[in-house]
């Protein structure tokens, strides 16, 4: 008896042990599955704590941003106003009014009023209306007038330039009575009678910045500015800018003399550019006398001092002195014609090379008075002879094989430019 209660005694001594172990078992369980809630709980609310608290930096971050962004852009434009500004008081601006309007059947001025405007410009090369005492008299230029009078020099392109809406020289000489001669190789001159030739021909403006300004001295500059003032051409050059009203556009012109200070002459581009846009002008051309005589190609400072004007603002950039013709460029959508070559020229009597060329750019104008992006030029061939054994004084546009000859020179001289 007492070994059968033993036996059941143990055995239920075991099944409460392992009721026992089941119960601490499941509150093992339970102890977990409440930690693991716990933990989650604590990781969502970390993860949402941390989530906003990341969102809220970076908001403010982004306005940090910003704020810094708009300084930078404030003192970026600050930086841009209070750029140094460019002082033109050493510039002397003529305001003039081109007037073709007469009996002589050359071209009128016309009116802008309604609708785009278009200006027809012409350009050309070295004009030397006179002689060095030097040369052989009897075939001078000076001969050639005394002969012929002053409609012969430009009776070939005169149709031309009475079609354009202005017509640009380079006078490189000096039309006066002093006799006291600079000590140099070559000095012109001739008389104030001489501006006929280009009246008559509607030749409107002359660049008088070279090297052959002051032939006969200071004087000689000034009584060759008067003489083609009174003729009603345009002077401009150095110092003095000009605006020509045309067809009621406003055209400004100045001319560089590069030969003397070359890259230093960067300072006066700016001057007289910034002068022309100060006056309201609407297409500014700049005249360079620059390069190196009988070179073809235009050396770093053309091209240096060419690019500038055009970063400053002209529409187009003309070149002479180097006596023959050289390459155009076309730059930041603008023409830079490097040389122009010889044109009406007293200053040789039969050049090696004849060739030269009138440059004309029809430029458009818009309703808002904003010079329209566009292609409009014409390279009229012409030899500054109509002789081609001599000189005798007359540019005569070129015609069919010699005119394609010329054209493909200039093409060749463009390469690479």
């Amino acid at each position: 008896m007492s070994d059968n209660n033993s036996g059941i005694k143990a055995s239920k001594r075991r099944q409460m042990e392992a009721r026992r172990r089941r119960l601490r078992r499941r509150k093992r369980k339970r102890a977990m599955l409440l930690g693991g809630i716990l933990c989650t709980v604590c990781l969502i609310l970390f993860g949402t704590i941390y989530g906003i608290s990341h969102l809220l930096h970076k908001h403010t971050d982004t306005k940090e941003v910003v704020k810094t962004s708009q300084k930078q852009t404030a003192k970026s434009k600050d930086t841009s106003s209070s750029k140094e500004k460019i002082d033109t008081s050493a510039v002397k601006t003529q305001e003039l009014v081109i007037n073709t309007d007469n009996n002589s059947g050359k071209k009128k001025k016309g009116s802008s009023s309604k609708g785009p405007t278009t200006i027809t410009i012409s350009s050309m090369g070295d004009c030397t209306l006179g002689t060095d005492e030097g040369f052989d008299q009897s075939t001078s230029f000076n001969a050639y007038y005394n002969e012929y009078g002053a409609d012969y020099f430009l009776k070939n392109v005169r149709s031309i330039l009475e079609a354009d809406d202005l017509s640009v020289v380079n006078f490189e000489g000096t039309l006066t009575e002093e006799t006291s001669r600079a000590d140099k190789t070559f000095a012109f001159k001739g008389p104030a009678k001489y501006t006929d030739i280009l009246t008559g021909s509607s030749v409107e403006a002359a660049n008088i910045a070279n090297n052959h300004s002051k032939d006969y001295g200071t004087k000689s500059q000034e009584d060759t500015i008067e003489n083609l003032s009174n003729a009603g051409i345009a002077t401009f050059g150095y110092e003095n800018v000009v605006v020509v009203d045309v067809k009621g556009i406003k055209v400004g012109l100045t001319g560089i003399y590069e030969l003397a200070e070359h890259e230093q002459k960067a300072t006066q581009v700016k001057e007289n550019i910034q002068a022309l846009k100060d006056a309201g002008a609407q297409i500014i051309i700049v005249n360079f006398h620059w390069g190196i005589e009988k070179e073809y190609t235009p050396n770093a400072t053309q091209k240096k001092l060419a690019h500038l004007a055009i970063d400053e603002g002209a529409d187009l950039v003309i070149g002479h002195h180097p006596h023959v013709l050289e390459g155009i460029e076309k730059y930041n959508g603008k023409y830079i014609a490097y040389s122009l070559g010889n044109f009406c020229f007293g200053g040789n009597k039969n050049p090696s090379d004849k060739d030269t060329m009138i440059f004309q750019q029809t430029f458009t104008i818009d309703t808002d008075g904003k010079v329209a992006d566009d292609d409009n030029i014409n390279i009229i061939p012409c030899s500054l002879s109509s002789s081609s054994n001599k000189n005798d004084y007359c540019p005569t546009p070129l015609e069919g094989d010699e005119a394609e000859r010329v054209r493909q020179k200039i093409e060749k001289y463009s390469e690479g430019l």
